[in-house]
């Protein structure tokens, strides 16, 4: 593997070399394999819940045009990183051009971005379903879902744009070689030939900003629902009701309790392992993790689901 420092005429570093995993070519191989295989069953899980909300009308409703939103976003922000780390993990080089670095850098953090804008939008739904039930259908119009939407990739990529732009202008002229299978915050500054405290500060409360608003928004919202859930009498409106919100803040869980350990946790960034594990968590378990979470618990997905499944099963058999 080519460890050398590439710099161009200007003395700057014109890639970079992610060291990803490194261990034996077997556990390469093997490492190769599970997670091309979670990969593509992320892509399978989301793609499928996109279908069933399109095909099926019963599904043309806020919640599930929110859902099928987000796992739209899960497909593009588990392939703003895997695709490339999957190739270095095979390749002998191990590289990845500057503006391809910073690319991935703002790809990856406006789709993490957008995964809490989303799942706050969410939780904003499920609020208005079950605290406000007579006035849900006036408020969450299909007018403001579009809106809500809208803002949430929006909200995405204009968030991270000026940390984006700041990474762009921090000086490398030394080393190279980035610890990780990605572009991410922490290991790129390290490799700062110069002190960029002003870059560090405004990336440091941009991704605080986000992460905590966000997440107590969404702690908000759902201790509301749970307080009108429980004052609901026991039977069948209860336990739908139950299902819905546990397999949203399920998702919750699985999403900022690994960002905050990532991203929060003092001393989860001086451990390369550690910081390896939990990023591969959030940008790869928790993605495939989604679906399965949503699809399980939701009899009308299942159903939604089903029809897909059997409808593609009639169209082989009828080519046959």
């Amino acid at each position: 593997m080519h460890l050398s420092e590439a710099s161009n005429i200007s003395g700057s570093v014109s890639e970079f070399i992610l060291l990803g995993f490194p261990c034996r070519t077997e556990i390469q191989i093997l490492l190769s394999v599970i997670f091309s295989l979670i990969y593509l069953l992320t892509l399978l899980g989301n793609a499928a819940i996109i279908c069933a909300v399109w095909s099926s009308r019963k599904l043309h409703t806020p919640m599930y045009i929110l859902l099928a939103n987000f796992s739209f976003l899960e497909i593009c922000y588990v392939s703003s990183d895997v695709p490339k780390m999957l190739a270095n993990i095979i390749s002998q080089t191990k590289s990845i051009s500057y503006a391809g670095c910073l690319l991935q850098f703002y790809f990856f953090f406006s789709m993490c971005a957008a995964e809490g804008y989303f799942l706050s939008a969410m939780s904003f739904d499920r609020f208005l379903a079950i605290c406000r039930p007579l006035h849900y259908p006036t408020i969450m119009t299909y007018q403001l879902c579009a809106r809500l939407v809208v803002f949430c990739w929006a909200g995405g990529f204009l968030s991270i744009l000026m940390p984006a732009v700041l990474m762009s202008r921090v000086p490398f002229c030394g080393p190279n070689v980035i610890d990780h299978f990605f572009c991410d915050l922490g290991p790129l500054l390290a490799l700062s030939c110069a002190p960029v405290p002003k870059t560090t500060l405004t990336c440091a409360t941009v991704s605080s900003l986000i992460i905590f608003i966000t997440f107590l928004y969404i702690l908000g919202s759902y201790t509301l629902v749970l307080r009108a859930v429980l004052r609901v009498p026991a039977g069948s409106g209860r336990n739908k009701a139950f299902s819905t919100c546990a397999s949203h803040f399920l998702v919750v869980s699985l999403f900022y309790g690994s960002v905050m350990v990532m991203y929060v946790s003092p001393g989860s960034r001086s451990h390369p392992g550690t910081q390896k594990f939990v990023t591969l968590f959030y940008c790869m378990a928790t993605p495939f993790f989604n679906p399965l979470i949503y699809s399980l618990r939701n009899k009308d997905m299942k159903d939604a689901l089903r029809k897909v499944l059997c409808a593609s099963e009639f169209s082989k058999n009828t080519e046959k």
